[in-house]
């Protein structure tokens, strides 16, 4: 097959978890002998156009924007007008796949002018990040979200939670939705072996203390001030010696005022964004991992930190509970109750052996149920349902 695919962010542009599923997916997709077309924007000194393991990346310009909205709307237009001479040019095209609402007005243009059938794969809706739609802002993207899926020919979502969502909040016909988790490759992971951990370690903590991290975008909706709750007791019971790593970009101000009037400031450290080389470094000296978020359609991160050998603790948000299993692979703690998510950690932080359980059966985890070859096959069979569906009928 001949595939276009659209999609806003692609390294070494990456914003959120999408970033990362399109560029571990489709190279599976490229070794099960397809054709990948992928574009995205242009970032930084990246080039216009390469090849990145087996996808044809074309990056666009965007011009200039003044809001965010219609920087959007900029983008689609050239995703459009590239993929229009990219179909020409280089067709035909079996398939399109968009990735996200960011993207639906291009995808959807090109799908009508051209007569090729569409996936989407929708990570997240408006309605679930803002619990319903309020806003203006909320209702143009909830809009967006639900063309894409009306005009899908199938829609892919991450988990069966997001199945219900779409269905519910995009009003989504049930049998046009496939379930295909995201995934990781834990080789990623590998260090070399002169590593220091000691050295690397006491950047951020002491010897004798605990290491409790959280890694992800600063926003209200990924629960930090739940995790900033539970921080007091947790430091208490460990008498002091449990340091809170806070990783991620954003706007981190009322966190560190939050820090600072709970008495705790001391023992915690913002970072900032830390590069995917450090990051790895620092799951390694880790010795827990926590995601409590208040809306979480899957959680790469929780994947991350399997991967990495870190003991995690989520909340029950959303497709959490789906790829953390309770007491097996991580603990999973009651959303919005720091109380809940102070146990949870202590947990972890006072029973090594648990620990070291849970370790072992999340590694062993993603084998069974998050490898990306396993995941692309069942893309494939997603777009050969399409394409053999497309074969049957005339499209006026």
């Amino acid at each position: 097959m001949k595939i276009l695919v659209l999609s806003w962010e692609f390294p070494p542009r990456i914003v959120g978890g999408i970033s990362r599923h399109v560029a571990e997916l489709y190279p599976e997709l490229t070794q099960l002998g397809h054709e990948i077309h992928l574009i995205t924007v242009e970032f930084g000194h990246a080039p216009h156009y390469e090849v990145v393991d087996g996808i044809r990346v074309h990056r666009v310009h965007v011009g200039h924007s003044h809001d965010f909205f219609h920087w959007v709307g900029n983008m689609n237009e050239s995703m459009g007008r590239h993929g229009g001479k990219l179909i020409l040019e280089e067709g035909p095209f079996d398939l399109i796949h968009a990735h996200d609402w960011l993207v639906a007005d291009a995808a959807i243009a090109l799908k009508n002018t051209f007569r090729i059938p569409l996936v989407a794969t929708i990570h997240a809706t408006e309605f679930g990040r803002c619990n319903g739609v309020h806003s203006d802002a909320q209702r143009f993207i909830h809009g967006k979200e639900c063309s894409l899926a009306a005009e899908a020919w199938r829609i892919i979502v991450c988990t069966n939670y997001m199945r219900l969502e779409v269905e519910r909040a995009l009003h989504a016909s049930w049998d046009k939705i496939d379930v295909v988790y995201n995934g990781i490759r834990p080789e990623k992971k590998l260090l070399p072996t002169d590593f220091d951990a000691q050295g690397f370690r006491r950047c951020f903590a002491e010897d004798d203390e605990k290491i409790v991290y959280y890694v992800g975008r600063m926003t209200y909706e990924k629960g930090l001030s739940v995790l900033l709750s539970a921080a007091p007791k947790v430091i208490w019971e460990t008498d002091g010696n449990t340091k809170f790593i806070l990783i991620g970009g954003g706007n981190t101000d009322a966190f560190k005022r939050q820090a600072w009037d709970s008495g705790i400031w001391h023992k915690c450290y913002f970072t900032g964004f830390m590069s995917d080389a450090d990051l790895d470094k620092f799951q390694t000296i880790a010795d827990c991992a926590v995601f409590p978020s208040l809306y979480e359609p899957f959680g790469i991160v929780a994947l991350e930190s399997f991967a990495a050998r870190v003991p995690v603790v989520v909340s029950d948000t959303g497709g959490l509970p789906e790829v953390v299993r309770h007491g097996k692979t991580g603990i999973v703690t009651r959303t919005n109750d720091f109380h809940s998510l102070a146990k949870g950690i202590l947990e972890v932080l006072n029973d090594p052996v648990l620990a070291t359980q849970l370790i072992g059966n999340a590694y062993a985890d993603l084998d069974i149920r998050f490898r990306w070859d396993k995941l692309a096959q069942q893309t494939e069979a997603v777009y050969g349902r399409v394409l053999h569906e497309r074969s049957q009928i005339y499209w006026e």
